[in-house]
Formats: C-alpha cells, structure tokens, sequence
C-alpha cells in the first residue's frame, strides 16, 4: 500500500460533475505514472463513475455517500452547517500528507468553496502546497444568477493560490485578485466530452430519435423556487416543433409536481420526459441532437464544443463567450424572443457561422498536468 508520504498531488471531489470535468486530469496523471491521493467529500454519490471513466476509487470518503444522487435540496437548511464541519475535515485530510505540493479542485460547488478555504494560507500557515482551482474566473457578477455557484466562485478565487482559467474572459475576470498565479489552458470539459463521445462510440449507444431531436435540462435552484419562472420555461419549450427530450431531475420533477406544472407539461405533444442519463450516453444525445435548451452551464459548453444550437434558459450566465456566436441565445425566459429564435435554429437553412472555441482544444488536460508534474 502506497505510503501517504509518497503522495505529492491531491484531488478533491464532492459531485458528479466535478469528477466529469476532472477524470482527464487524472487519466493523464495516470498515464505519466504519477499517483495522487483522491479525496471524496460525499457530496454526491459518484455510483460507478470511476470506474466507467477508468480512474481510480476515492482513497478516502469524508462523509458516506448519500443515498439520493445529492445529499442536499433547496430546502435543506443543514448545508450550511455541513461546508463549515466539511472545511475541518479536508484541511485534516490534507496534513496527513506531509510531502504535498498541489491540492487540486474543480467548480463552483459547496465542496470546490470547502477545498479552497481547507487548504488556504489562512487555515495552514505553514504549508508549503499551492492549492489549485480548476475552471476559476466564471462570473456572472450576479450573486443570485447563478446562486449559489456565483459566491462559491468568489470565494474559491479568494483563498486558492493558483487560478487556472477557462478562457481570456476569465482570465480578466481575476485580474483584480492579487498575488494569485493566473494560467489560462481551457476547460477540461473538451476532453471529457471527447473521452466520453468516443467511449458512447464503443457502447454503441443509440440514437433518442432517427430524425431531428431536442435535448432539454432544467435545474438551476433560481428557476425552480419560482412557479413564474417554470411556467415561462414551459412556455418556452411549447414552442418547439421537433421531438424533445427532457431529462428530468429528481429535484426537478419535484418543483413540477409542488407547482401543479407536471400535468401542463406532459401535456406538450412534442416533449417527452425521460429519466436522466449517465455522462457517457448523455453526452452522444448531445452531439446527435439538433436543438440544446438548458439552464445550466456544462451545455452551454458542449453546443460550442458539438455546434449545437442552444436556448439558454436563464436571465444571465458567467459563460458570455458563447453568445457571441450566433447559436447561443440567452433567452431571459422571454417566450416570444425564444419562439423565433427555436424558429431560427430549427429552420433548414440556418448555418452555424465559423468560430474558435473559446474554451479550447483537445489536449489541454496534458497542460494542466505538464503544469503538476513539472
């Protein structure tokens, strides 16, 4: 058993997400022979991810996994009271590992802001790890659009030591923080939507529908406590004449059912729900679908890694670099100005117009880990 002396990389985890956005990192460090010590905060229960996307099992779990995909709700007024005993248990995990020289997270979650603060200066005076912050410099400058993630990205940016940007927007984004090493490589979610397509390929996944198909998500907390804001999004997605798929979360299916909505919805001839999909087979929905609405921000990224057109069902997002494409509308829940643009996008002779991906290409996690391992 590899002895916790010997471990020079640390990686900490809560959710689902995180480990999708970061299993190329640890693909790659696995790759040059390089272990790290991989710390689970229980956030979410990660199921069979690891092993889908053949990384290794947490070397330690903080909190057992919840039963549920999430440990928490909207409703649940223990997380606060969870991030603060969170905070004292990543920053004991980390001093048992005396030769450390990164500590590296990801996001905009309760576990990335408990990471940050874990690790910190403030709390570890004497430490000589930098702790790394993966996808910094997002912001909406809007603390409720998204919330909570809008103040878990200020904070992360505040106490981590080393800021590694997803794009030249971001990058000026962090330009006010000071002593902080700025590095702009892109957002991982290149490779891992890449990884993942390849491995749907292998699955030989099938397709949601044969002819043109929607793909919808809906789960951001501002558009779920809000009946108004759910009527408006079912509104908008009235609008569609195409099959669409919305896979629907828990959370979500919940808020439907509380606001009386559920009914309205199934009630669209041209949306069928369906239950949420693993990373792997979501990810092929994506590069086969023809029309993305969403509210959250991982699609925003992958219509401009897929050229998928995209309906963005927020009223503000801290990934502008896509609306200045001409297939990413930001619809501000505005049912009208989003029929034409659906119209628009759906109508045979739209063409995507050239462009860069902002995010960058293919590889950037090699750059990441050059960075590490150096």
């Amino acid at each position: 058993m590899k002895s916790k002396k010997d471990y020079k990389i640390a990686i900490v985890i809560g959710t689902r997400a995180e480990l999708i956005k970061t299993f190329p990192v640890m693909i790659e460090l696995k790759k040059r022979n390089t272990d790290y010590y991989f710390i689970h905060t229980g956030q979410h229960s990660l199921g069979d991810l690891c092993e889908k996307f053949g990384v290794k099992k947490p070397d330690t779990i903080l909190y057992e996994e919840p039963k549920k995909t999430s440990r928490f709700n909207s409703k649940n007024i223990k997380a606060g009271l969870w991030v603060v005993s969170l905070i004292k248990k990543i920053r004991s995990e980390l001093r048992t590992l005396p030769n450390l020289r990164y500590v590296l997270y990801h996001g905009d979650t309760m576990t990335t802001a408990s990471a940050a603060i874990g690790s910190s200066k403030m709390l570890n005076p004497f430490k000589k790890y930098k702790s790394v912050h993966l996808e910094a410099g997002l912001r909406s400058f809007n603390n409720f659009e998204p919330f909570p993630e809008e103040l878990f990205r200020r904070i992360t940016g505040k106490f981590s030591n080393v800021l590694i940007a997803v794009s030249d927007c971001s990058v000026d984004n962090l330009k006010n923080l000071k002593k902080k090493r700025i590095i702009c490589y892109g957002n991982t979610i290149i490779d891992s939507a890449y990884q993942a397509l390849e491995l749907a390929k292998k699955q030989k996944i099938k397709r949601l529908d044969k002819k043109d198909f929607g793909l919808v998500t809906v789960h951001r907390h501002e558009n779920l406590v809000s009946r108004t804001r759910m009527e408006k999004i079912i509104g908008i997605l009235s609008e569609i004449n195409i099959p669409t798929y919305f896979a629907v979360h828990d959370n979500t299916l919940e808020k439907l059912e509380k606001f009386g909505l559920l009914e309205k919805l199934k009630s669209l001839k041209n949306v069928k729900l369906i239950k949420p999909m693993d990373y792997v087979s979501f990810i092929y929905q994506v590069s086969e679908c023809n029309l993305i609405v969403c509210d959250g921000g991982s699609m925003q990224e992958e219509s401009l890694i897929f050229a998928k057109p995209c309906v963005i069902l927020r009223y503000s997002t801290e990934r502008p670099e896509g609306l200045e494409t001409n297939f990413q509308f930001l619809s501000k829940l505005n049912i009208e100005e989003s029929s034409k643009k659906i119209k628009e996008y759906l109508n045979p002779k739209f063409k995507i117009k050239s462009y860069k991906n902002p995010y960058g290409e293919k590889g950037l996690s090699k750059k990441i880990v050059e960075f590490l391992v150096r």
